[in-house]
């Protein structure tokens, strides 16, 4: 049969070498390396993630384990100090800017949302990751606690990571959701961390829809309510006028029963003709940014550091954030319904195998090229 390259190599195959020195060329200072590349640092550290390595000198032992298969990588061994060193020293801004690419590269890829109407969809969150202030001064967060939060905005097509900006714990979510540019007629959900009106009414000037609960003590005066289907969950439709100062903003307030839970919910949207349903649906979707975050935390490396520094920090999290996208990346491609713990806990496995990633993930693709080559063989 056709001998096939590594895993790891057809993973590496979705990053173009020509887009990585181009992105090297813009990132990497006045001199570039002379032994220890950008792109074996990449390598080294995409390896990390993928084959879940537990330090730094569990990573090198690993390469130079595998030192044979290296080479067609376009990778070789390194010293366990050059390595650190690059990760300290080197900017971080290379790997932020190769994730923002492939993602554009996986969106094409990836299965739309599951609603009906055509807008863009994201949901937007902050998760908190501690650090130790011993050893990671600079983020410092409290008293005798450091920490980074990492700023996400999910695309619910493929629930692939859209933009994520890493800051101090203590940065405020809206302060980084103002930055944002979203495409117009876009729909974001958020909780009601991010509440701020002013933002919302940047957000309506934009022709930017959003999504969120309303604060059970927010002041506001019902201009109009609309008849419901209390059979859906929906127990009220209103066109409300929240008041704040001298400056009003006219928005829709929702109220929805959940059926299993027999919760109630009061939401928040400037949508004025989805149905109330689905507005309670497409905050109920919101759930996914929280699955997102619980997976790279429990099977991606950004818990424990390969360096100290905030360079070595950032570096490691957006290539842990470029390895969630070659795996989304592939699980989509594979199109067998694959979750992504498994096909994560699958490829960790078998990085080094000499087989179809396909084959891997779908026992009974390798044994019908088997049959086929069999057969193929009879005939000669």
């Amino acid at each position: 049969m056709q001998s096939c390259t590594t895993i790891f190599a057809q993973f590496l195959s979705f990053v173009p070498r020509s887009v990585f020195s181009k992105l090297s060329q813009e990132h990497s200072g006045k001199r570039p390396p002379r032994t220890f590349s950008r792109w074996n640092q990449f390598v080294h550290l995409l390896h990390f993630q993928l084959a879940g390595c537990n330090s730094l000198r569990d990573e090198v032992m690993g390469m130079s384990a595998t030192a044979n298969h290296l080479y067609h990588l376009g990778a070789k061994p390194v010293p366990r100090s050059t390595f650190a060193d690059a990760n300290n020293a080197r900017p971080y801004t290379l790997f932020e800017a190769l994730f923002g690419e492939l993602y554009r590269r996986c969106l094409p890829k990836a299965p739309g949302h599951k609603f009906s109407f055509k807008n863009k969809l994201f949901s937007l969150d902050a998760s908190v990751v501690d650090l130790c202030l011993t050893l990671f001064p600079w983020a410092q967060f409290r008293t005798t606690k450091a920490g980074i939060k990492l700023h996400t905005l999910l695309d619910h097509d493929g629930y692939l990571p859209a933009v994520v900006r890493v800051t101090e714990a203590k940065c405020h979510e809206v302060n980084v959701a103002k930055l944002l540019q979203l495409p117009e007629g876009s729909i974001v959900v958020f909780d009601r961390g991010y509440i701020d009106h002013d933002w919302f009414r940047t957000l309506c000037k934009s022709k930017v829809f959003l999504v969120t609960r309303l604060k059970s003590n927010a002041r506001y005066r019902v201009l109009e309510s609309n008849p419901v289907d209390e059979t859906t969950g929906v127990t009220s439709d209103q066109l409300i006028q929240i008041a704040d100062g001298e400056k009003t903003l006219i928005l829709r307030r929702i109220g929805y029963r959940d059926h299993e839970t027999r919760k109630h919910f009061v939401f928040l949207t400037s949508h004025m003709t989805l149905p109330a349903r689905t507005i309670a649906d497409i905050y109920k979707d919101r759930w996914q940014v929280e699955i997102f975050f619980r997976f790279i935390k429990q099977n991606l490396k950004i818990k424990a550091f390969l360096g100290n520094s905030k360079n070595a920090v950032l570096s490691q999290i957006y290539v842990a954030l470029i390895a969630y996208l070659l795996l989304a990346h592939q699980k989509y491609m594979s199109k067998i319904g694959l979750s992504l713990q498994y096909l994560a806990r699958l490829v960790q496995q078998n990085l080094f195998q000499r087989r179809d990633i396909l084959d891997l993930v779908d026992p009974s693709r390798a044994k019908q090229k088997l049959k086929k080559y069999q057969q193929l063989q009879l005939m000669a």
